[in-house]
C-alpha cells in the first residue's frame, strides 16, 4: 500500500540536533494536557525535502526510459504508453521512490501528473470505472453520469491522445486494474507502484526494492533524531537500521520515537524494538514495520491509542480533526491535538491543500482544517488493532457518531449557498462555532476537498446496513448540498451514484415511495445520457413501486416521463398513451394547470405523427382548459399551436384568422417574445397567401418586438 507518509527515502529537513518533541503522554516544556496526546514541539510532518538511498534505482528506472521497448519498430514510438512498475512491500519506500522519479521527470512532460490510487483503504481494489472518472475531471473533461467503467477508460484513452502527461498509479493490486488505464498516447509515460508483477502488461521490467543500505538507514535516523546520538554511537545505530529491515518505513517511526525522547540513546531504541513480542506466524519480512509501529503505538496515552484504532473507520481515508472528534467522542480541540502530533510521530502525513489554502489546525472553520492519511502501509496494522480492542458495537456507534457529525456539516455548508436571509442560515447561526463556515467560498472549499471520502461515506453506511436511518438523512443531505453549490448539470454524476445508493436501501428495506423516487431520478438521469432504453425500464419499475403504495406524484410523474421518452425515440403514438393516461390522473385530481399542460404535449405527439384532426382536438382542449383556469399566456401559446396544426393539415386562412386571435390574447398577456412570433409567423402565412405588402408590415413589428425582447 502506499507509503509516502512514512518517509520511503525522504528526508525531513536537517537541524543542529533533530526536531526535538516530546513523547505523547509526556509534558514539554511549555505544553498542556488536553485529555489527549500531550502536544509536541513541533507536530508537522517531516517535510520531504532529500531522498536518502534510491540513486541506484532512480538510475535504473531512467535507463529503462531511455531504451528501446518492445513494442517499438524501426525507431518509431510504440502505439500505447510505456510503463515502468516500481515493486516492493508496502514500507519500502515505493511511493517515495515513484515521486521522486516523477519530479525528475517533470520538465519533459507538459501536461502534468496525474495520480490515482487503485486500492482503498481497507485494500479492496478500487472501481476502474470510479478511477477513470476522476481522471477525467482532473483533466477537465466531463463524462456522462452512470457510464460503464469501458466507456469511462475508452474516454480517458481519448482525452490522453497527444499529450505529454505522467500517469502514476499508485498500489496497484495487478494488471487488471492498471491494463484499462494504460493511454493510446506514446509520448505519456505510466509509473506503477506494486507489490508484485503486471503479468499481462507486454513490456514491463519491474524494478524491484529491498531495504535501504546501511548508511541510507543511518541518514534517515539522523534526520528525525539529530546527528548528536548517532555520531556518538554508529554501530548501534547501523543495528537499529538493520533491525528495522531498511525498511524507510520502519526507519521513520524509530527516528520519531527517538526524536520525541530526546533523553533516551540510540541503545535505548534498539532494546525497545527488541522488546517488541512478534506473533508467531508473522513473516520475516513484515517483523521489522511491526516492530516500529507497535513501539510507537504502546508509547501512546489510552485516549491517543483509541483516536489511531478507529481512524481506520475514516471514510476514504482521509481524517480530520472532526472526523476524528466524532470517532472517539472527544473534542475536536483535543482531536486536532492528537492528529498533529501523530503526523509528528510518523503515524499520519498531511494531506497537501488544495487551492494554495494553508490548513490552519486552530481554526474553528472546518474547511480550513487539515486533513490527514493513515499510510497504506500502516492501515492493516491498525485495523488489526482495532479489532482487538474495540467491541462491535463500539464501533458501529463510533459510526453513527461521525456520519451525524458529517450530516451536520453538510447541512452547515448547504446553508452557505443560499441567501443570507435564507431560514436555512438562520438556523445555521445557532449551531457551534466548530460546525460553521465561515463564507460560501469556505463551505464549497470544503465540499470539494472532501468530496470523495463525502462519497465513500454514503457507499460505506448503506453497505452497512444497520444504519439505514442515518444512511438516508446523509444522503439526502450530500444530494442537496452538491445541487447547492455545483448545480445539476455538474453534480449529476455524483448525483447518480447517490441515487442508485438510496435505490439499494429501498429495495433491502422494502421502501416503494424511496425505491420510486431513486428510479425516477436514475431514468432522468439515463435519458440524459443518451440511455433510453435504460431510462425507460427504470420508469416502469418506479411507476409499478409507484403504483403499489398509492403515490398519485409519483405516478403522476412515471406516467409523464414515459411520454417524454418514446418522444424522444419518435413513437409518436406510444407517447400519446403514456401523456394520456398522466392525463387522466391529473384530470381526476384537480390539477387544471397540469392537465393543461399534458393536453399540448398530446397534441404535439400527435402533430408531429400528421394526425391533424387529433392534433387540433388536443390543442383546442388545452386553450379551454387555460382559459377556465386563468392563464391568459398558456391560452396565448396553446391558441398559436392551433394556428400552426392548421397550416400543416394545409387550411392557411384558418390558420391566419387564428394567429391573429393567438396574437390578442398575447397582448393581453404581456408576453412580447410570444408577440413576435406570431407577427413572423403571420408574415408567412400571408406572404403564402399572396399579401406582400401586409406581411412585410407584420414581419417589421416582429423583428421590432424580438430586438426588444432579446434579453
Amino acid at each position: 500500500m502506499t507509503d509516502q507518509a512514512v518517509g520511503g527515502g525522504h528526508l525531513p529537513p536537517k537541524t543542529a540536533d533533530g526536531p526535538v518533541t516530546a513523547a505523547p503522554g509526556q509534558r514539554a516544556p511549555g505544553a498542556r494536557q488536553d485529555g489527549a496526546a500531550a502536544r509536541p514541539a513541533a507536530t508537522a510532518a517531516p517535510a520531504t525535502t532529500g531522498f536518502a538511498g534510491r540513486r541506484r534505482e532512480l538510475k535504473a528506472l531512467h535507463a529503462d526510459i531511455a531504451r528501446a521497448g518492445l513494442d517499438t519498430l524501426s525507431g518509431r514510438k510504440g502505439p500505447r504508453s510505456r510503463v515502468l512498475l516500481i515493486a516492493g512491500r508496502p514500507g519500502s519506500g515505493r511511493t517515495a521512490l515513484a515521486e521522486e522519479l516523477l519530479r525528475e521527470l517533470a520538465d519533459g512532460h507538459p501536461d502534468g501528473v496525474l495520480r490515482a490510487t487503485l486500492t482503498g483503504p481497507g485494500g479492496e481494489p478500487a472501481d476502474t470505472g470510479r478511477t477513470a472518472r476522476e481522471l477525467l475531471t482532473a483533466l477537465g473533461a466531463d463524462a456522462p453520469p452512470g457510464a460503464a467503467d469501458d466507456e469511462l477508460t475508452e474516454q480517458l484513452r481519448e482525452a490522453l491522445t497527444g499529450r505529454r502527461a505522467l500517469l502514476f498509479l499508485d498500489d496497484a493490486p495487478g494488471a487488471e486494474q492498471v491494463e484499462p488505464l494504460i493511454p493510446d498516447a506514446p509520448d505519456c509515460l505510466v509509473v506503477v507502484v506494486s507489490q508484485g508483477p503486471l503479468t499481462g502488461i507486454p513490456d514491463v521490467r519491474p524494478c524491484a526494492l529491498g531495504g535501504l543500505d546501511s548508511a541510507a538507514g543511518v541518514e534517515m535516523l539522523s534526520r528525525y533524531a539529530g546527528p548528536t546520538r548517532i555520531t556518538v554511537d554508529p554501530r548501534t545505530a547501523d543495528s537499529v537500521a538493520e533491525e528495522c529491515g531498511g525498511q524507510p518505513a520502519a526507519l521513520v517511526l524509530a527516528g520519531a520515537w527517538l526524536a520525541a525522547r530526546p533523553k533516551s540513546s540510540v541503545a535505548d531504541l534498539y532494546q525497545a524494538l527488541h522488546a517488541i513480542e512478534l506473533p508467531a506466524d508473522l513473516p520475516t519480512g513484515a517483523r521489522p514495520l511491526f516492530r516500529a509501529f507497535r513501539l510507537a503505538y504502546d508509547a501512546l496515552p489510552p485516549p491517543a491509542a483509541r483516536i489511531l484504532r478507529l481512524i481506520t473507520l475514516a471514510p476514504g481515508g482521509l481524517v480530520d480533526a472532526h472526523i476524528a472528534s466524532a470517532l472517539a467522542g472527544c473534542s475536536v480541540a483535543a482531536a486536532a491535538t492528537t492528529l498533529g502530533d501523530f503526523a509528528g510521530l510518523g503515524l499520519l502525513r498531511p494531506v497537501a491543500a488544495e487551492d494554495g489554502d494553508a490548513p490552519d489546525a486552530s481554526t474553528p472553520d472546518p474547511a480550513l482544517r487539515p486533513q490527514y492519511r493513515l499510510p497504506g502501509c500502516l492501515d492493516p496494522l491498525a485495523r488489526e488493532l482495532l479489532r482487538e480492542h474495540e467491541r462491535p458495537a463500539d464501533v458501529q456507534l463510533a459510526r453513527a457518531r461521525m456520519l451525524e457529525r458529517t450530516v451536520r456539516l453538510l447541512q452547515s455548508c448547504r446553508a452557505m449557498g443560499e441567501p443570507a436571509d435564507s431560514p436555512a442560515r438562520e438556523k445555521v447561526d445557532g449551531l457551534p462555532r466548530s460546525l460553521r463556515f465561515s463564507s460560501k467560498g469556505a463551505a464549497a472549499h470544503w465540499l470539494r476537498s472532501r468530496r470523495g471520502a463525502l462519497l465513500d461515506a454514503a457507499r460505506t453506511a448503506v453497505a452497512d446496513g444497520e444504519l439505514d436511518t442515518l444512511d438516508r438523512r446523509l444522503m439526502a443531505a450530500l444530494t442537496r448540498t452538491l445541487l447547492v453549490h455545483q448545480g445539476p448539470e455538474a453534480a449529476a454524476p455524483d448525483l447518480y451514484a447517490l441515487h442508485g445508493l438510496v435505490l439499494q436501501v429501498a429495495e433491502r428495506r422494502g421502501l416503494p415511495r424511496e425505491q420510486a423516487a431513486a428510479l425516477l431520478n436514475l431514468a432522468d438521469l439515463d435519458g440524459q445520457a443518451g440511455r433510453t432504453a435504460q431510462a425507460l425500464t427504470r420508469y416502469r419499475g418506479a411507476l409499478e413501486a409507484a403504483r403499489s403504495v398509492q403515490d398519485p406524484v409519483a405516478t403522476g410523474r412515471a406516467l409523464e416521463s414515459l411520454g417524454g421518452t418514446y418522444t424522444v425515440l419518435g413513437d409518436w403514438q406510444r407517447a400519446a398513451d403514456w401523456y394520456g393516461r398522466a392525463l387522466e390522473l391529473r384530470l381526476a385530481r384537480g390539477e387544471s394547470g397540469d392537465a393543461a399542460r399534458l393536453m399540448g404535449k398530446i397534441g404535439g405527439a400527435h402533430t408531429y405523427a400528421g394526425r391533424w384532426g387529433e392534433a387540433l382536438k388536443a390543442w383546442r382542449a388545452a386553450v379551454g382548459t387555460y382559459r377556465r383556469t386563468g392563464d391568459v399566456a398558456g391560452q396565448a401559446r396553446a391558441t398559436g399551436e392551433v394556428a400552426r396544426v392548421q397550416e400543416y393539415a394545409g387550411r392557411p386562412e384558418e390558420s391566419l384568422r387564428t394567429c391573429l386571435e393567438a396574437l390578442g390574447i398575447a397582448r393581453k398577456a404581456g408576453d412580447g417574445r410570444l408577440e413576435a412570433a406570431l407577427q413572423l409567423r403571420i408574415a408567412d402565412t400571408l406572404e403564402r397567401l399572396g399579401d406582400p405588402a401586409a406581411a412585410r408590415l407584420h414581419r417589421a413589428v416582429g423583428e421590432r418586438l424580438l430586438e426588444d425582447h432579446s434579453e
